[in-house]
C-alpha cells in the first residue's frame, strides 16, 4: 500500500519535552492529597488532566521515533525496536512496583499504621503475597497510582502493527480507533483487575488518546491546518474551555453546583475518568488545537532558560516519572505525619520537585560522559607560505631549476608498470 502519511521533520521537537515535563510535575502534585499547591494543574480547571496529556505524547513520540524507522528498515527491524521499548518500560513497572509496596509496608509497620495498606491497595499482599505478587507480574494487579505505566505498556506492546497500517491508511486508522473507542464504552469493555474490578484505565477507551497522538505526529494537525487556523474553530475552542471550566468549578464547589440544573451537572460530575468520557476527550482535543495553532514548533520561547527544568524532565521521562511516583507516596506521608500546614504543603511540593528535577538533569549529564570525547586538536594543517617565498618557488619551478626538475624531465623507464592513483574516498581510512 502507498505511504499516506506524513512523516515529522527533522530535530526535536521541545514542544513534546516541555509539556511532557509539564506532565510529570503535574501527576506528582495530583498524587498527593489535600495538597493546596496541585490547584495550580490542569484538572481543576478542566475536563482533561495530567494523564491525558502523557498518553497523548506518549503515542505521539512512539510514531515520531519509530515510522521512519519501520519505513526504511521494514516492519520486523520497527516492532522489535518498540518491543524493546515495552521491554523497558515493563523493568521499569516491576522496580517501581517492588519499591513502592516495600515502601508502604515499612512505613505500616514502623509508624503502625495498617490503615495506610487498604488506601495504597496493598492488604492483598499480606493476605495472599505469592497470588498477588504473580497479578502484579501480569499487570493486573496495581497499586494506587501505579495505573499509568500499565496502560502505556499494552497501548506500546500493540502498537507495531497499528504503526504499519497508520503509515498508509491514517485516516482509516483514526476512524478504527473511534469505533473500538465507542464500542467498549457502550459494551462495557475493559481488562480485568486484581483481586477484584477493572482497569483504572481502560486500554479500550484511553487508546484513543493514544493513536489521536500518533495520528498527529503523522501529518494529522498539517492536513487540518485550515480547519485550525478558522476563525470559527477558534472562537468554538474558547467557548468550550469556558464552558468545561464552568462545569469543573461546579463540580469543586457545591454551592455553584447547585445553580445548574441536575440533568446537566449529572452529565459532567463526576469526571468519567476510566472510561476516557467523550467531553474528556473533545477538552484535550481543543488544547491540542490551540497548542498547535499558538506554539509552533520553531518558537523560540521554547529556547528560554525558564522552561529548561520542565524542558528536561521531559527528555527523562520514564526515570522521573517513576521518582514521581515515589516521592509522592513519601509527600502524601510526610503531610500525614506532620501538621499538614500550607507552609508544610509548599515545602513537600518544592522538594519533590526539585528532587524530579535533579535527577532530570543527573541522568542528562551522565548519558553525556558515555559519549565519546570528541578530538580536542584537529590534526596540524601545514602551514602557508608567506607571498614572496611562493612566488620564487614558481619562478624555480616553471624555470626547470627546481630539484625536481630532473625527475620530471626525465622519461620514465619502458617498462615501468603503469600505477593506479587512489580516488579521495579510498584515501581516506
Amino acid at each position: 500500500m502507498e505511504i499516506q502519511a506524513i512523516l515529522p521533520g527533522k530535530g526535536r521537537d521541545l514542544r513534546l519535552d516541555l509539556f511532557r515535563g509539564v506532565a510529570n510535575w503535574a501527576i506528582y502534585l495530583d498524587h498527593i492529597p489535600d495538597n493546596v499547591v496541585n490547584w495550580i494543574t490542569t484538572r481543576n480547571y478542566g475536563f482533561s488532566d495530567a494523564a491525558d496529556l502523557f498518553v497523548f505524547i506518549s503515542g505521539y513520540t512512539a510514531s515520531f521515533v519509530y515510522a521512519k524507522m519501520m519505513l526504511e528498515r521494514g516492519f520486523i527491524v520497527g516492532g522489535t525496536r518498540l518491543t524493546k521499548r515495552v521491554w523497558q518500560l515493563y523493568v521499569a513497572h516491576i522496580v517501581l512496583f517492588v519499591i513502592y509496596i516495600v515502601a508502604i509496608g515499612y512505613v505500616a509497620v514502623r509508624f503502625s499504621d495498617p490503615d495506610i495498606i487498604n488506601e495504597f491497595n496493598v492488604a492483598g499482599l499480606v493476605d495472599n503475597p505469592i497470588e498477588t505478587l504473580r497479578q502484579g507480574l501480569l499487570l493486573k494487579f496495581k497499586p494506587v497510582n501505579l495505573d499509568v505505566l500499565p496502560l502505556y505498556i499494552v497501548l506500546m506492546g500493540l502498537f507495531p502493527p497499528v504503526l504499519w497500517l497508520m503509515l498508509r491508511k491514517p485516516d482509516a486508522v483514526m476512524i478504527a480507533s473511534f469505533a473500538l473507542y465507542f464500542a467498549a464504552r457502550h459494551f462495557d469493555w475493559n481488562l480485568p483487575g486484581y483481586p477484584g474490578g477493572t482497569w483504572y484505565f481502560n486500554p479500550f477507551c484511553w487508546q484513543l488518546l493514544f493513536v489521536f497522538g500518533a495520528w498527529c505526529a503523522l501529518g494529522g494537525t498539517t492536513r487540518s491546518r485550515s480547519i485550525i487556523n478558522s476563525s470559527y474553530m477558534l472562537w468554538f475552542c474558547i467557548a468550550y474551555m469556558v464552558f468545561a471550566l464552568v462545569m469543573t468549578m461546579a463540580g469543586r464547589f457545591p454551592t455553584l453546583g447547585e445553580m445548574f440544573p441536575t440533568w446537566l451537572f449529572e452529565t459532567f460530575n463526576p469526571n468519567d475518568k476510566t472510561n476516557l468520557a467523550p467531553y474528556r476527550f473533545l477538552h484535550f482535543a481543543v488544547l491540542v488545537v490551540l497548542v498547535v495553532r499558538f506554539v509552533p514548533k520553531d518558537w523560540k520561547g521554547l529556547e528560554s532558560p525558564i522552561f529548561d527544568p520542565l524542558i528536561k524532565c521531559g527528555q527523562q521521562s520514564l526515570a522521573v516519572f517513576c521518582v514521581g511516583v515515589f516521592l509522592s507516596f513519601v509527600g502524601h506521608f510526610e503531610l500525614m505525619m506532620s501538621s499538614g500546614s500550607l507552609l508544610a504543603q509548599i515545602i513537600v511540593s518544592v522538594t519533590g520537585i526539585a528532587l524530579m528535577t535533579l535527577v532530570a538533569y543527573y541522568i542528562t549529564w551522565s548519558k553525556k560522559q558515555d559519549k565519546p570525547l570528541k578530538p580536542a586538536i584537529a590534526a596540524a594543517a601545514p602551514a602557508p607560505q608567506p607571498a614572496g617565498m611562493a612566488a620564487s618557488a614558481a619562478t624555480v619551478a616553471a624555470a626547470g631549476l627546481g630539484p625536481d626538475a630532473s625527475r620530471a624531465a626525465a622519461p620514465a623507464p619502458a617498462t615501468a608498470a603503469p600505477q593506479s592513483v587512489p580516488s579521495a574516498g579510498s584515501a581516506k581510512t
